[in-house]
């Protein structure tokens, strides 16, 4: 196994290598977690068994086998039940992941949360793009504990960030929010934006709709968007979409 293959495929794990040496291998004596696992294609799903029985793979270009010592956490968003009865998924790789299996409650089963996290995406947000948004109005809050958020927190993060870049005071309204959440979302202006800031708004506005909509896969936003799913992680990761 080349250790450079988690990173490369549909997004399906966290990060790129960096290193010579890879994240594979880095993470000796750590944690390595695997993002969008029910998004990998088989081929890769057979690379990530032999990886996972073994707890070895070999660096790119080279022939020594490497060994590490390393706790596997994997995540996703699919039934990976119903995919290994449809044949998408591998059933020794599914029980091979599935020691200990966490599922966490939708949000709209924990709205308590809403208030902390939707607190902790205005914070990192605006300081990434440098903008002078201090608040959340009281309807904007209402009619985001009103949504029931099938997209779950990504959703709620995507939200934030699109009234973050996209609104025109220092205060979150509810216009502001997409229109989904229950109000007449406020139509973007670029009317003092240069062409090139407008255009690039506009894509990111467009990504940010089409995660949301999927629940932040990005295999299936590359399907709504018509895009390759390679070409939709380069342009997330030129737009500074987390």
């Amino acid at each position: 196994m080349e250790s450079d293959l988690f990173g490369h495929e549909q997004g399906a794990f966290t990060g790129a290598l960096k290193t010579k040496k890879g994240k594979i291998e880095i993470a000796n004596g750590g944690t390595i977690f695997f993002d969008e696992i029910g998004d990998i294609s088989r081929e890769m799903q057979a690379k990530l068994l032999r990886f996972l029985q073994e707890r070895e793979f070999e660096r790119v270009g080279g022939v020594t086998a490497i060994s590490v010592d390393v706790r596997v956490i994997a995540a996703t968003n699919r039934d990976l039940a119903a995919a290994v009865k449809s044949g998408a998924f591998r059933d020794d790789l599914y029980h091979r992941l599935n020691v200990v299996a966490i599922t966490p409650p939708p949000l709209r089963e924990r709205k308590e949360d809403i208030p902390i996290l939707t607190e902790f995406f205005l914070r990192n947000y605006t300081g990434a793009t440098r903008r002078n948004v201090t608040a959340i109005s009281a309807t904007a809050q209402d009619r985001m504990m009103a949504y029931d958020w099938p997209g779950n927190v990504r959703e709620l993060a995507n939200a934030i960030e699109r009234a973050v870049v996209l609104g025109s005071g220092t205060v979150i309204e509810a216009v502001d929010l997409p229109g989904g959440l229950g109000g007449e979302a406020r139509t973007t202006t670029f009317e003092n934006l240069s062409y090139h800031d407008a255009v690039q708004a506009a894509r990111k506005q467009l990504v940010v709709n089409a995660l949301a909509k999927t629940g932040g896969n990005r295999a299936a936003a590359a399907r709504v968007l018509g895009l390759e799913a390679k070409y939709l992680l380069k342009l997330i990761k030129s737009l500074g979409i987390e």
